[in-house]
């Protein structure tokens, strides 16, 4: 396995004002190895029991990804169902962490989002996205299918969304669809005009009754109390996928592209 799997970062700052930014980051496109995964989701969890901090923003580094999703090296690396099953797991536990955080997370959604990414997209609660954020759900092109992420972005974009963008794997949509679709609430034409709303939401927020936003999002999240296993089921499914010889053969294949 190369280092690319033990590469990576996850940042947590937390400002006076009560605003917490946490912000993940590789150098191959923001992708997702387990430790990053499991290091977001654990900082989520943290954050949300922590009484000084009121608003969260979720962001990944540099200019331009977003997120690519799962890591190729990670997954071309799995030879067992129970290790494909933890590390799909990865992806559930972010999910559930954003669902279960009592606090509101606002998205900072910089540019492409792949896969994962577009899974972490859809579990924050408002999201924000320049003009360069286009979505694609690939899993299907290399193999797999959207398992995990699929209930976090339906429940964003809808089925017949989440349907088209796990069917017709290989094509990008825009991030003006993304928006159409639900999945941004704004998109701007440069970072700067979107750090500035983003900056005014979370500062408007800040200010906010801790109480009433937390019962806010409980009633936003509600019908997905059975997301802990259902997500966990899933893992399982593209575990079991990621072992086949299709799938071995179409990541090896697309990591030559």
């Amino acid at each position: 396995m190369s280092n690319a799997v033990d590469q990576g970062h996850v940042n947590v700052s937390i400002e006076s004002s009560g605003i917490a930014t946490v912000e993940f980051g590789h150098p191959l496109s923001n992708s997702l190895p387990g430790k990053i995964l499991q290091k977001l989701a654990d900082s989520i969890t943290e954050l949300g029991g922590n009484d000084d901090v009121k608003v969260i923003i979720l962001r990944s580094a540099g200019e331009r990804a977003f997120c690519a999703g799962a890591s190729f090296d990670e997954l071309i690396s799995i030879k067992d169902l129970e290790t494909g099953k933890v590390f799909f797991s990865g992806f559930a536990n972010v999910i559930n962490a954003c669902r279960k955080c009592p606090k509101f997370i606002i998205g900072r959604v910089q540019g492409k989002a792949v896969g994962g990414g577009v899974g972490v997209a859809s579990a924050v609660d408002y999201c924000f996205a320049t003009k360069y954020a286009d979505v694609k759900l690939s899993e299907l092109a290399v193999g797999i299918g959207p398992f995990v992420v699929g209930p976090a972005v339906e429940r964003k974009v809808g089925l017949s969304a989440m349907s088209q963008l796990a069917i017709n794997a290989t094509e990008w949509r825009s991030a003006r669809w993304a928006k159409d679709n639900g999945l941004y609430a704004e998109i701007f034409d440069n970072v700067e005009d979107m750090e500035e709303r983003i900056n005014g939401l979370a500062d408007t927020l800040s200010k906010s009754n801790p109480e009433a936003m937390s019962m806010l999002k409980t009633a936003f999240w509600q019908g997905t109390e059975h997301w802990d296993s259902l997500l966990k089921d899933r893992a399982a499914m593209s575990g079991e996928l990621v072992l086949s010889d299709f799938t071995v053969n179409a990541i090896n294949a697309f990591k030559k592209k």
